[in-house]
């Protein structure tokens, strides 16, 4: 069956159009489209049964009135904007996936999926909430292996062993390519600054080639580092280093990331769920039992949905040494409560590290650009 554009494509800008004609050509020559929207989603398994795990847009107040039309207003940003492109038809990769995939990591988003299942053929990977007992390993297996049987039979495939350990190699190689880029910053200066670092990893989960992603960014490295070794500084000298831990950042890029840059500041380490975080995580590929290896990789993502989630707390804490951060902003999306609350364990962590903390809640919305720009700007002046 033909792929056809959605009606409101004539009123998107040409970046858009031109995402919305790509996928449709990839959709037209028998491509096989599953959306995603989190870390703890299994991708080698999407990968094995021939399809392109892409990740969903959901980080733009644009669709976001569209959502409350249906959902209360005061929800999660990341949630509402997800729900609001499949509404509107506003996203390729929603508008074209033959499958989203969503997981029980929040109450936000897991009574979310009931309505976009409405919308878009949803399937939901119910997540354990913690690590500590024998049990929480073994039913999220089970449900990374109903998840394979639930690919095989909407595809008609066979989701070997074989195809599992070629897609952990492609996968670990991708993920080594982003550690060799986010190890460039570790430099001094760091040789990106944090918003391009941060647009590149956005960019990379609309990424339809794990392979050429994985190239494009071992290119990235390598260019950057011969640029260091000649001398060049693409980060202004004295620029204050941040590690930015919590939310998912690309919805707040423009309002924290750049305010960062413009304030004196520059992002070394990337501390949400895309990045270094979850990038420093290979699958074992000769396991015995590679389905289990991969189902324990994504289980030990550190997410604040954990609990408890010490490992992340002690993950900051290296991070700021490896890393040699002069201080660490959070930034906790409205309504976000996980985060919200492991906050203050964070706070606490860092001052008794005697690390600089600052606590960033913000939305999508703009209209708290001046205050947030003011607290940045405040909080690197005592660094």
């Amino acid at each position: 069956m033909e792929e056809s554009l959605p009606r409101t494509f004539e009123g998107l800008d040409e970046a858009r159009r031109q995402a919305f004609v790509k996928v449709m050509d990839y959709k037209q020559a028998g491509g096989r489209l599953v959306g995603y929207l989190c870390s703890y989603t299994p991708l080698e398994v999407i990968d094995a049964a021939g399809a392109a795990a892409v990740g969903l847009c959901g980080t733009s107040a644009e669709t976001i009135p569209a959502a409350e039309a249906v959902l209360p207003a005061n929800l999660c940003p990341l949630v509402k904007s997800t729900y609001g492109f499949a509404l509107s038809g506003k996203c390729p990769f929603t508008y074209f996936s033959d499958l989203v995939v969503g997981e029980t990591t929040c109450d936000g988003k897991k009574k979310m999926y009931e309505l976009l299942g409405e919308v878009k053929d949803t399937y939901v990977l119910h997540l354990p909430q913690g690590r500590g007992r024998p049990w929480e390993a073994d039913a999220w297996y089970e449900e990374v292996r109903l998840f394979k049987e639930e690919l095989e039979r909407r595809f008609d495939v066979e989701i070997t062993d074989g195809a599992l350990r070629a897609a952990a190699r492609r996968r670990n190689r991708l993920r080594r390519a982003l550690v060799g880029v986010f190890g460039l910053q570790r430099s001094c200066p760091p040789a990106l600054g944090g918003t391009e670092l941060l647009s590149t990893l956005m960019a990379g989960t609309f990424s339809l080639d794990v392979d050429a992603y994985a190239a494009r960014l071992e290119a990235l490295a390598a260019e950057r580092r011969g640029a260091c070794e000649a001398g060049e500084d693409p980060v202004p000298s004295g620029s204050k280093r941040l590690m930015v831990t919590g939310c998912p950042l690309n919805g707040v890029l423009d309002k924290v990331g750049r305010t960062i840059e413009e304030c004196g500041g520059v992002i070394v380490c990337p501390d949400d769920c895309a990045g270094e975080r979850t990038a420093d995580m290979p699958v074992d590929e000769d396991a015995p039992d590679i389905l289990r290896a991969i189902a324990d990789r994504y289980l030990a993502v550190d997410c604040s949905v954990m609990t408890p989630n010490d490992a992340r707390l002690e993950g900051i804490l290296r991070k700021v040494a490896e890393y040699r951060a002069d201080g660490v902003v959070e930034v906790v999306l409205t309504a976000c409560h996980t985060f919200n609350v492991e906050s203050s364990r964070v706070a606490a962590a860092m001052e008794g590290s005697g690390v600089p903390y600052l606590k960033l809640e913000t939305g999508y919305s703009h209209g708290d650009a001046g205050q947030v720009e003011t607290r940045i700007a405040a909080f690197i002046e005592t660094l």
